[in-house]
């Protein structure tokens, strides 16, 4: 020891260094002593948890119809488990084995335990009584859950908003939406939607009285709430939604339109793809592709013109999935003579596949007039490329002979270059002899009602 002090001393200033160091490897060695056990403690931990699950589960029977209290009860660790298997199986249980799993909560005291958490507790351990008694779904643990709306900590506000969510119970909706309606609560608005949808799902109505009296910075969220559960039955609610003067109400009305399906859904939907705002419009338009109904083109060809960029894709995907419809509304797109229109209709058709089927009507007798005027818009607005390969590969010769006549028939002279590559790319003979036949009739620039013949 005394040989330490000396050699210290002996290093003079540079002694400072050296405690440093030793002071520094004392506290890393204690930091990694401190890491292994809680390492080590934790593994006993879960061990022992593993050992008493498997007891617990091998006595499930006899907990359940509450002989085993006695045994599980009065530790802390058997409540814990017993607590998280009984919610995990309300998540998923039968109606009937629902009431047995209540009943145990009830009757073993964990619902009171928690609810006695939930309000004498402060930080971690008060969200965590307000989420299981969210999971247990009691009507006794409504109270307590909000009260703990009011709580000065935001944590806390947003656990008792999730934990009345996840009862998913109707009444529990009720604090909540009595603050929103005036302005009290102070929780951030996804976990409210959250908890306003899984508690008014079953009960979509007990919003109504509610979006009625409440003020402007609270009717958008209740209208998106109603707008993803309306049903039928709120057919005039949700006209009345429609006309509201605040514009996300009109959107969110749009969603619920579509969702229920009421029977003025049509005349309400096509008033608002006239809407002044763009994002009503956008959701007018969706909701009309979701009807799925014949009657729904003329608004949706008006829509397809529409400044908007958004409402132009969304007009032309709902257009494309009226299936059997295709040749009169490219009939009414090429009369409204907008480009902008045909070309986001042509896209759509070509993403979802739709442009093939009408390259195979060319030849049917019935379908022949509209299909060829629709191409030649469509070949107008930019479908070259579908065209010249189907033209080349399709596995009809009928269909190939067809389409190779159309273009012909087309006298587009921007289509001499890409028939050229085509020539040039040609895989066999006979793709490089239609390519070469198209290529001399484009070239003529002589109209022709009929070309001659066109190799197979």
């Amino acid at each position: 020891m005394g040989s330490l002090s000396k050699f210290i001393e002996r290093l003079g200033p540079a002694q400072y260094v050296f405690n440093a160091l030793v002071i520094t490897g004392a506290l890393i060695a204690l930091l990694l002593a401190f890491i292994l056990a809680r390492r080590t403690l934790r593994a006993r931990y879960l061990a022992v948890r593993d050992r008493r699950t498997l007891a617990i589960r091998q006595r499930w029977p006899q907990i359940v119809s509450g002989s085993a209290a006695d045994a599980w009860r009065f530790d802390v660790l058997d409540c814990e488990i017993v607590e998280a298997i009984l919610t995990d199986r309300l998540e998923v249980c039968s109606p009937e084995e629902a009431e047995e799993l209540t009943a145990l909560l009830r009757n073993s005291g964990l619902l009171d335990t928690r609810i006695h958490q939930a309000r004498a507790h402060r930080g971690w351990k008060r969200r965590q009584a307000l989420v299981s008694l969210g999971r247990m779904r009691m009507p006794e643990a409504i109270p307590a859950l909000a009260e703990a709306l009011d709580d000065r900590d935001a944590e806390t506000r947003i656990a008792a908003a999730r934990g009345l969510g996840r009862s998913g119970m109707p009444m529990a909706a009720a604090p909540i939406l009595e603050r929103l309606r005036f302005g009290l609560l102070r929780v951030p608005e996804r976990p409210l939607l959250n908890a306003l949808l899984n508690c008014c799902r079953p009960r979509p109505e007990i919003l109504v009285p509610y979006l009625r009296t409440a003020d402007d910075a609270a009717r958008p969220l209740l209208a998106r709430v109603l707008g993803e559960i309306a049903t039928p039955e709120l057919e005039e609610d949700l006209l009345l939604l429609a006309a509201d003067p605040i514009a996300e109400v009109r959107a969110s009305a749009a969603r619920a339109l579509a969702h229920a399906k009421p029977r003025l859904a049509l005349t309400a939907l096509s008033n608002l793809a006239g809407d002044p705002e763009w994002f009503v419009r956008l959701r007018a338009v969706v909701a009309l592709g979701v009807l799925e109904d014949p009657r729904t083109i003329p608004v949706l060809i008006e829509t397809l013109c529409d400044p908007n960029r958004y409402v132009r894709l969304r007009s032309a995907a709902a257009l494309a999935a009226l299936d059997g419809q295709i040749e009169e509304i490219i009939q009414q797109v090429l009369h409204s003579r907008d480009r902008y229109a045909l070309q986001a209709f042509i896209s759509e058709m070509e993403r979802t596949g739709a442009l093939p089927q009408l390259v195979e009507a060319l030849v049917d007798p019935l379908r022949h007039e509209y299909a060829e005027e629709a191409l030649l818009g469509a070949l107008r607005a930019g479908t070259q490329r579908h065209l010249l390969d189907s033209m080349s590969r399709h596995p009809q010769a009928r269909v190939r002979k067809a389409v190779a006549r159309l273009l012909a028939r087309s006298h587009e002279p921007k289509l001499i270059p890409a028939v050229e590559r085509a020539e040039a790319a040609a895989r066999s003979r006979r793709e490089q002899r239609m390519a070469r036949w198209l290529l001399a009739r484009l070239r003529q620039m002589e109209p022709a009602l009929v070309p001659e013949k066109a190799p197979a």
